[in-house]
């Protein structure tokens, strides 16, 4: 049985962040490869989240009704990080993080994980160092685990920046043991360079 990699939607998420990832998790790293996950959506509600670009998704849980049996956590970048509404995504993240599940957060997802704690004791990235400053306050305290790059991930944490889907991708494949390193490899150089070389 494939386990579950939660997708965490706000509305005006960005779309364009997860779509290598989502396609990757579900279908393989590449064709013909074994398929050991399956992806889930989750949002504050079951009615349709919609998206900067304009997709209309319909969530399978809320996030007060998320399964237990999950391998990943990711949280999909977008307008609404600061919003309220985030606000009932943490203690999912401080569970997930708990137990050592995977958790990624790209854009102003690596924000939000920046204003509340969660990066204070691993490497990671964002939107620059300034911008997780901006956002953490006095809860952000680890200046010194910033990278600055497009993607980070160390123990089970994984950041990036709104630019790095690819990068992000391919961090989250890794941590995940999706597929072989090489595999994961030839996906995110045939995704960057494409068929002309």
């Amino acid at each position: 049985m494939r386990r579950k990699v939660l997708f965490v939607i706000l509305n005006d998420y960005a779309d364009w962040e997860e779509a290598y990832l989502a396609t990757a998790i579900n279908k393989g790293v590449m064709p013909g490869c074994e398929v050991l996950y399956e992806t889930k959506v989750v949002a504050p509600t079951l009615n349709e989240v919609h998206s900067l670009g304009g997709f209309r998704t319909v969530p399978d849980f809320r996030l007060d009704t998320i399964p237990e049996d999950y391998a990943a956590l990711i949280l999909i970048g977008g307008d609404q990080w600061g919003s309220e509404e985030a606000q009932s995504v943490v203690p999912i993240v401080d569970e997930a993080i708990k137990q050592g599940k995977v958790v990624g957060g790209i854009c102003g997802a690596a924000s939000f994980m920046a204003a509340h704690g969660f990066l204070n004791h691993v490497k990671h990235t964002g939107n620059g160092l300034d911008n997780l400053k901006e956002w953490g306050g006095d809860n952000y305290t680890n200046e010194d685990g910033y990278v600055n790059a497009q993607a980070v991930s160390d123990k089970n944490i994984i950041t990036a920046n709104g630019t790095a889907c690819l990068e992000f991708t391919r961090e989250v494949l890794l941590m995940l043991k999706a597929d072989t390193p090489e595999k994961i490899a030839q996906l995110y150089d045939f995704q960057k360079k494409g068929f002309v070389r």
